[in-house]
């Protein structure tokens, strides 16, 4: 790009600014260093020099986006600070989350348990001995009651990370929502919903997966006429991450499934430009800085190209891809947990310089169990301190320009681009979903089918393992620098008798409810389920009844079937 080009780019994104500031969109803060300098929001290339590169890199705010979606950076807004919390009961968990805003947080985000991430109630006997472990248990509307009790669901932000039984949980956190008073058009949040990587990586389904895209394709439906800033699809990479993908196979693999949805909102002939705004993104944030930095740059430069020139978006928020990150629980490791504290900072850091829009940070105990209150706060304190402190915030995009971040960023995108290559190829095999929702979705459920992505994610997993165990890749406490002055850490249980209670207040609310009127929505709703028509105002009818998640999965496991992963050697 020549020097007349990035000065007329600078020009716009100077107008854009001014716009901000002018509309009260900039925050009444000090943006000096810590001695006390001026800086800029931008920076960018010296005045009239040429930069080849800047084609790719941009300004931000606007295409393509490698820099950032708005104009002022986080100047305008800092990214929301969204802690991923939930264990035992409604009510506890609840308790922690009225801690995390009174301590700051932002919004929150909620970790359910093994048996509602499963779609069963927490007295089928599939969920003996999982209740309430590894986050909070959600039987009912009731149990959503309980989650948010105090806290105006109009006014929170609240994410909810869940795929399989997705919808049904939707449905009681609409439901709670009414109970408070709350007009549904007013919530502002965001579902997981992304089966694909559940088949990709974490193995948390329910049905086959044509009809979770049956049951998708009704929320985003559903979203968009009656929820106009919620997000009804997180589609995360995080997992995928977290199975031991590369961070090249982690954007690949994220983007495409995103493609997927968009080619499923398309197909069910959904304006792209309506509902692409409604799809978000979820990352890992690793331990390799820099490259964790490109990823996310990457990420909305090709997010960007391949909303634009193949699916026809038109508009800015079409496409944006805005992202949430957590810091990699698969980088903590239960020697010398200490470590973890600086291993957290270092990822929220990397997710911070990358632009991220909300951010989860881990605690030091999470390899070992649900952290305490005392080191979710220092996960919580962690942000705050780079958010006020550090002056990160002062200037977007500051490592732009970084000749090693850019060459990173090309070549993770470059990577990427070969991926996308082979999974449209593997959906040329099959033209019955090719035809019915695209070449991306096509390929994602024909590579899910033959087991592609799981042995390329296995595959690197064990790349990555044998260079630790070789001391290749030295990992502080683990391989090397053994030597420790630090004990055991106390840990958060749960309760066996948090199960206990559980279950009786379920076999309670059983009782006191009218069965009649429960069977009566249950059938009504599978009744719609073997039609066209969308099914989420029917399951939200059984939910106002008290119907349970698992007799609401049930009835539709019975209708559709169950998925069995394939054996594979």
């Amino acid at each position: 790009m020549d020097a007349h080009e990035i000065a007329e780019g600078r020009r716009r994104w100077q107008a854009r600014l001014d716009a901000a500031i002018a509309a009260g969109k900039v925050r009444d803060t000090d943006f000096t260093t810590l001695s006390g300098t001026e800086v800029d929001p931008v920076y960018g290339p010296p005045e009239g020099t040429d930069d080849p590169r800047f084609e790719r890199i941009g300004w931000p705010g606007e295409y393509p986006f490698t820099r950032g979606l708005y104009s002022t950076g986080y100047r305008g807004r800092a990214w929301t600070i969204r802690q991923f919390a939930g264990f035992g009961n409604a009510t506890q968990t609840n308790e922690r989350y009225k801690m995390i805003l009174r301590s700051g947080g932002g919004g929150l985000s909620v970790a359910f348990d093994m048996p509602t991430l499963m779609g069963r109630d927490s007295d089928d006997a599939r969920s003996l001995g999982e209740v309430g472990h590894c986050g909070v248990a959600i039987d009912s509307a009731a149990d959503m009651d309980d989650l948010f009790d105090g806290i105006p669901l109009g006014d929170v932000t609240t994410s909810m990370t869940i795929s399989g039984p997705a919808v049904p949980i939707f449905c009681m956190y609409v439901v709670a929502a009414e109970r408070q008073g709350v007009a549904v058009g007013d919530l502002n949040g965001t579902l997981q919903t992304d089966i694909f990587k559940e088949y990709i990586a974490q193995k948390e389904w329910l049905f086959e997966p044509e009809p979770h895209l049956r049951l998708i394709g009704d929320l985003m439906e559903y979203c968009a006429a009656n929820v106009p800033d919620y997000k009804p699809l997180s589609v995360s990479g995080y997992h995928i991450r977290e199975a031991g993908s590369t961070a090249a196979q982690e954007l690949a693999f994220t983007l495409a499934d995103g493609f997927g949805y968009v080619e499923l909102g398309l197909s069910r002939g959904l304006d792209v430009d309506l509902f692409a705004p409604g799809l978000s993104f979820f990352f890992d944030a690793h331990v390799d800085f820099f490259e964790e930095i490109a990823k996310f740059r990457a990420a909305r430069r090709i997010w960007a190209r391949w909303m634009r020139d193949v699916y026809g978006a038109k508009t800015d928020k079409a496409q944006w891809l805005r992202f949430h990150t957590q810091t990699a629980g698969v980088s903590l490791t239960g020697q010398q947990p200490y470590n973890n504290v600086v291993r957290t900072a270092v990822e929220a850091l990397a997710a911070v310089l990358g632009g991220t829009n909300s951010l989860h940070t881990n605690a030091l105990d999470e390899v070992l169990a649900l952290p305490t209150e005392s080191a979710a706060e220092i996960a919580l304190r962690t942000q705050q301190v780079l958010m006020e402190e550090t002056g990160v915030a002062n200037v977007a995009d500051p490592l732009g320009g970084s000749w090693y971040v850019e060459a990173l960023t090309d070549r993770l995108e470059a990577e990427a681009e070969a991926v996308f290559d082979r999974i449209r190829t593997m959906g040329e095999r099959d033209r019955r979903w090719h035809d019915t929702y695209g070449p991306m979705t096509a390929g994602i459920l024909r590579g899910i089918e033959d087991g592609w992505f799981t042995g390329e994610i296995a595959e690197s997993a064990f790349q990555h393992q044998q260079r630790v165990e070789k001391g290749d890749k030295r990992v502080v406490g683990v391989n090397v620098h053994t030597d420790t002055v630090t004990g055991e850490l106390d840990i958060l249980r749960v309760s066996h008798e948090v199960e206990d209670a559980q279950r009786e207040v379920l076999a309670k609310r059983r009782a006191e409810r009218d069965d009649a009127a429960v069977r009566a929505a249950l059938a009504a709703m599978v009744d719609v389920a073997r039609t066209d028509e969308n099914i989420v105002p029917a399951m939200l009818d059984a939910v106002r009844a008290e119907a349970t998640l698992g007799e609401i999965c049930d009835a539709l496991r019975a209708e559709w079937g169950v998925y069995f992963e394939p054996a594979r050697f």
